[in-house]
């Protein structure tokens, strides 16, 4: 093991690296300037970000230094991903490049294709991906590089997860929150070393972060909870000495406030001080993207690029065929050691199956469809707190504070919430080491889980269903990461990103219009059909099922919307497990026999109910008129098989909705995503969606349903006048329909609650 580098070598290993970026950023040829630099060795459209390169690879050089000292296997995340040559660079000489693709060779050949295919069609991304080995957090949209690092930490006790904040990241609220990550680990979990990459700027004005003061840092990071290192390299010939003291020193830290590197440094550091027009460049805003974007046209800004890159004296760092010289080469780790190799970046291989519970031990005894209550997510919690028992290391449980206002209070009667803080007032459940993580930001519940879930392990998200959109932007990354992910060929699957979605709008009528938000599932639908599914079970057997099903899959997000109050519990263990499977099926209980008039379709808890009470309200009113029951648990069933691998076949779908049936479809969300996944089937314009309409308030169950025209009055009166030959009747019995609603509805009003025939109602055959 190398226990010591000379600086000398490091500043050449960095000038390499730091050559290599600003070349990858440039150039499509004379990639060792082995001529004098032209127009047409330039890129026609030169992409990239330097300013953050510099203060990367000091970064890279110090971690090296210090794993090939300590044998510390070592985790890097990097927050301003733009800054991806920087990385790409370090990646190809410490020949983790040529690992994953042999015509990155460490020669001219690889350096040429390295260059080349950065920022280029067909190759890397401007930012880091998951082409590039090592990542794990692509960096590009800020705010979630620290959140994601304490995830790849929990359960990992061996393991040391270095995270790079750029101070403009640092400005994000989710990085607020994250700095705040250290009082939920507990002594089984790795360590988190953030560095603070503070070099006074983002794209166009100075970050929060320089306008402080170092005490004003100190105080700060002290208060929340860190022991805070400062480095400032500005202005000094060797600033990896003074990094590799503090790395050092960090490493060796041991106590409740764990070390933080607070790293001053020069933004585009190595760049001219101006550019041929005399606008300042290096240590400025200026430096953060393309130094010379203009060189192709512009003969003076060619002659500054030129003399910018020959400032590197890249004849010195690579031989005549482009070969790095041997002490370059000598400064990464062992193999097994390097960053870029690590095995956690490539989770999937870490991955082992969950040992879950059989369904049926905590499945309910349904002997008649609606015979009795319950909480689905209660019942839930039973199974989830065996599976705690069985998985203590490998499944995580991430809520914003949630957990028992969402009735899984059970798994705090075999775990408890990881806390380490003492909190001097009174509390339940809490301890240093827990399967539970609760912390009130949506944002750091997704930025744990991502981690934990790309590092190898499982884990799930309950959440207010109406709040789970805070990390609308996040979880578009995520699909974006995974969608890439299996595009490349070594990447191996990672367990599911899977959501509990419960205290459903529908059942929000007491916090009212805040909380009725059922958005998240039209999110979801914009995403890649290998991607996303939509769950919305009846009931707690088929939530055991649905379950069950998403924490053994892979590489998908799982959307499962489920009510958590007590109510009609319809199918039998078996039934559900059928039901699931099929994804939507008539339900012959509930149907009239023979050929259909109109199809009354449903998918969510409640309108589950309230399609089914109006099915009573039919059978009473208008005895003659034949209606076809459809439930549906898996809402992507309904797209054509062609555009979602989940998409019924015709047949299938024919079997449920006919040819030319009108159906009337209660619906959980916004009737738009009904109508989107339905697109490209055959006559979808007899397909007739109640749901969300955007109204809401604080009001009774009832009222809210009325105010969205989601009521079984509601629905049964849209059945009446679209089934096939009612049209001369159908209407006076809707409108009697409606009076029966409003009746009721005045009844809310007056008393403050929902008449008894609504709460009181029970499904009766």
């Amino acid at each position: 093991m190398v226990t010591r580098i000379e600086p000398e070598i490091l500043r050449r290993y960095r000038r390499a690296c730091d050559y290599l970026a600003g070349a990858m950023i440039h150039l499509k040829d004379n990639f060792l300037l082995t001529e004098p630099l032209r127009p047409e060795h330039l890129k026609p459209r030169p992409l990239g970000h330097w300013g953050t390169c510099p203060g990367l690879t000091l970064v890279y050089a110090g971690l090296n230094r210090l794993v090939s000292k300590t044998g510390q296997r070592t985790l890097l995340i990097t927050g301003p991903g733009h800054g991806a040559p920087a990385i790409h660079a370090n990646l190809w000489l410490e020949g983790t490049h040529a690992e994953y693709d042999p015509a990155l060779t460490l020669d001219g050949h690889g350096m040429a294709e390295l260059i080349k295919r950065f920022s280029w069609p067909g190759g890397f991304p401007s930012h880091l991906s998951p082409e590039v080995p090592g990542v794990i957090h692509e960096g590009g949209e800020l705010g979630y590089a620290l959140a994601t690092a304490f995830g790849a930490a929990f359960d990992d006790p061996r393991l040391l997860v270095a995270c790079v904040v750029g101070d403009g990241e640092a400005e994000t609220g989710p990085t607020a929150a994250a700095w705040h990550s250290p009082k939920f680990t507990g002594p089984g979990d790795g360590r988190v070393l953030p560095i603070l990459h503070l070099n006074g700027y983002k794209i166009a004005s100075p970050t929060i972060y320089e306008g402080m003061s170092d005490d004003e840092l100190v105080a700060y990071f002290i208060g929340c909870g860190w022991t805070p290192l400062l480095v400032d390299v500005r202005g000094t010939d060797d600033p990896d000495t003074p990094l590799a003291e503090a790395l050092t020193s960090a490493h060796g830290m041991t106590g409740k406030r764990p070390p933080m590197i607070v790293l001053r440094g020069t933004k585009g550091l190595g760049l001219p001080a101006t550019d041929p027009g005399g606008t300042p460049l290096e240590g400025t805003f200026h430096a953060h993207q393309v130094p010379f974007p203009d060189a192709l046209g512009d003969p003076d800004e060619l002659a500054a690029l030129e003399r910018w890159l020959r400032s590197y004296r890249p004849e010195e760092l690579f031989d005549a065929d482009g070969v790095p010289q041997a002490d370059l080469l000598a400064v990464p780790p062992a193999p097994e050691l390097r960053l870029g190799r690590v095995p956690q970046a490539n989770g999937g291989n870490l991955r082992r199956e969950l040992p879950l519970p059989e369904v049926g031990k905590f499945a309910l005894a349904v002997d008649r469809p609606g015979d009795r209550d319950a909480s689905a997510t209660e019942v839930l919690g039973g199974w989830l707190a065996e599976l705690v028992r069985r998985a203590p290391r490998t499944f995580r449980v991430f809520c914003p504070d949630e957990l028992e206002s969402n009735k899984l209070g059970a798994l705090l009667e075999v775990t408890r919430r990881q806390f380490e803080p003492e909190v001097p007032g009174y509390t339940e459940h809490l301890g240093t080491q827990g399967r539970v993580t609760e912390v009130l930001s949506e944002h750091l519940c997704q930025g744990w889980l991502q981690g934990y879930l790309l590092t190898g392990r499982h884990g799930l998200f309950p959440c207010y269903e109406a709040f789970v959109s805070i990390v609308d932007s996040m979880v578009n990354q995520y699909a974006k990461f995974l969608k890439m992910s299996g595009e490349v060929d070594w990447r191996t699957p990672v367990a599911s990103l899977n959501y509990l979605l419960t205290s459903d709008g529908w059942r929000q009528e007491h916090n009212g219009y805040s909380h009725q938000g059922p958005g998240f599932i039209n999110q979801m639908l914009t995403k890649k059909a290998t991607t996303a599914r939509v769950y919305l079970p009846p009931d707690a057997n088929t939530l055991l099922e649905t379950m069950h099903h998403c924490l053994s899959s892979t590489d998908l997000i799982n959307v499962v919307v489920a009510g958590k109050q007590d109510g009609p519990q319809w199918l039998s263990p078996d039934e559900a497990r059928a039901h699931c499977r099929a994804g939507a099926a008539i339900w012959p209980w509930a149907s009239t026999s023979g050929p259909a008039d109109v199809v009354l379709a449903c998918a969510g808890t409640t309108p589950t109910v309230e399609t089914l009470a109006a099915t009573r309200l039919l059978a009473d009113l208008a005895p003659d008129l034949r209606v076809r029951v459809v439930n549906v648990v898996d809402l992507l069933t309904l797209s054509p098989p062609d555009r979602h691998p989940h998409g019924m076949s015709a047949e299938a779908f024919t079997e449920c909705f006919g040819e030319d049936l009108p159906v009337v479809f209660a619906f959980h969300g916004y009737p738009s995503a009904v109508h989107e996944v339905l697109h490209g089937r055959p006559g979808v314009h007899r397909f007739h969606v109640h749901g969300y309409l955007e109204e809401g308030t604080t009001t009774t169950p009832f009222a809210l349903l009325a105010d969205n025209r989601m009521t079984r009055h509601d629905l049964a009166a849209d059945a009446v006048t679209r089934a096939r030959g009612w049209s001369s009747t159908g209407g006076d019995l809707a409108g009697d329909l409606r009076r029966r609603r409003d009746a009721l509805l005045t009844l809310s009003y007056r008393d403050g609650e929902d008449p008894a025939e609504i709460t009181g109602w029970r499904w009766a055959r």
